[in-house]
């Protein structure tokens, strides 16, 4: 499975001229700018905020949707990876405690790596994945 968090976004100017930035995915996930700059800047927070919440609620991150011609809004790479960890943890079936006994590590140490607040280092959400039989790979688009 590849799992992949690119959302596309509607931009709109609203009544008194801001861009209200809205991703039709992630129900809630709306938030606006002074321009559009601000505006796609507003939506990557909003957007890792969102996945948080689902991660947060123990729920499904919704996947997106094509772009069809939208702007794509993405999360940063540490909240990309701990989402593609939270999703490989759900489909594997695989908790807490048995991914620690995999990584010789303990169950608190799992717990962080899921936590979108915690700064885990990218190498240990690299193993944890490895672990579950995935791989990380990091791309780098043209903005």
């Amino acid at each position: 499975m590849r799992s992949r968090f690119a959302y596309p976004i509607e931009l709109q100017a609203d009544e008194d001229g801001r861009v209200v930035a809205r991703m039709r995915d992630l129900p809630g996930a709306v938030t606006d700018g002074a321009d559009r700059s601000e505006a796609l800047r507003e939506a990557a927070d909003a957007l890792e905020e969102a996945i948080a919440a689902c991660m947060a609620g123990h729920e499904d991150i919704p996947r997106p949707s094509p772009a069809r011609g939208r702007a794509i809004v993405v999360p940063g790479t540490l909240i990309a990876a701990k989402a593609a960890l939270y999703e490989a943890m759900r489909e594997k079936g695989v908790g807490n405690v048995e991914l620690g006994r995999r990584l010789g590590v303990a169950e608190t140490e799992i717990r962080r790596c899921i936590d979108p607040r915690h700064a885990t280092r990218i190498s240990r959400l690299d193993a944890a994945l490895a672990a579950l039989g995935r791989r990380l790979i990091v791309t780098v688009d043209a903005a």
